[in-house]
């Protein structure tokens, strides 16, 4: 790849309503756990739209929690998550670890990416011209329309991750969540997926969480950093890839270059 990944937050957002607050969803002394085990007291957090909210933090540390509350899976154990432009109008598509995707079905790329339309579908529905061309959309975005009548588990493991992208992109969502994106990935399959994110934020103006605990891949993608240790500590990502934070956030100490447009930790 000769090109770098240069990250901007677009003043329009095309293809998607504009939110009238500044603020699409809110964590206001929020605690977060499962059952009556707390995991993050008292949340605060606030998520602008267009912008890319990368989660780091150790294994352990509470980001799958905060990731399961955001999305509505886990329900807050205090206080709730406030949508100031409205729910309906924020519309979750989710990247999961492509890992912990069940592979036994035999379905092709084709399918899996038309899973991405069954919430608007609504139950017992086929889907119509519109759900068709929203997943060939959605293929072209990630580039591998040539794939669509491949069976999904005979793909390569960044092709896989292009096509659950595919399928969260066909959702038509306004957020775009990713757990792990490129986790067990060499180095050219992770670099074109971290350029495939930053492209879908420049082109669509998706607001992006990207949850990872590899630090290159969240300091050069993300506009504002959580950090999550069993607390959370939101700030602009010019503060957060700094040497100094990094170091007293991890306890060791941690130096920051700029390598090829990407920001790496040594």
């Amino acid at each position: 790849m000769s090109h770098t990944i240069r990250m901007t937050v677009p003043q329009d957002l095309p293809g998607k309503e504009k939110m009238m607050d500044s603020t699409i969803l809110r964590c206001v002394h929020v605690d977060m756990g499962y059952g009556r085990q707390l995991v993050l007291p008292d949340v605060h957090l606030d998520i602008a739209p267009g912008a890319i909210l990368g989660i780091l933090g150790p294994n352990g540390a509470g980001k799958t929690t905060l990731l399961k509350t955001l999305l509505g899976i886990l329900r807050p154990l205090r206080g709730a998550i406030d949508y100031p432009g409205g729910r309906d109008r924020v519309r979750f598509g989710y990247v999961p670890q492509r890992q912990v995707v069940d592979e036994t079905y035999p379905l092709t790329v084709a399918e899996v990416v038309m899973m991405g339309r069954y919430g608007l579908l609504g139950v017992g529905h086929r889907p119509r011209r519109t759900d068709e061309e929203a997943r060939v959309l959605a293929l072209e975005e990630v580039g591998l329309v040539h794939l669509a009548n491949r069976p999904y588990r005979e793909l390569s493991g960044g092709q896989k991750q292009r096509i659950l992208i595919a399928r969260a992109l066909a959702g038509d969502p306004t957020v775009l969540v990713l757990d792990e994106p490129t986790t067990d990935m060499d180095l050219p399959s992770e670099r074109a997926i971290m350029e495939l994110i930053a492209k879908l934020h420049t082109r669509q103006g998706l607001t992006t969480l990207v949850v990872s605990h590899l630090l290159h891949v969240v300091l050069s993608l993300a506009t504002t950093i959580a950090f999550v240790n069993r607390t959370v500590t939101v700030v602009p990502a010019a503060e957060g890839r700094s040497a100094e934070y990094l170091s007293a956030f991890y306890g060791v100490p941690v130096r920051v270059a700029e390598l090829g447009g990407m920001h790496v930790a040594i």
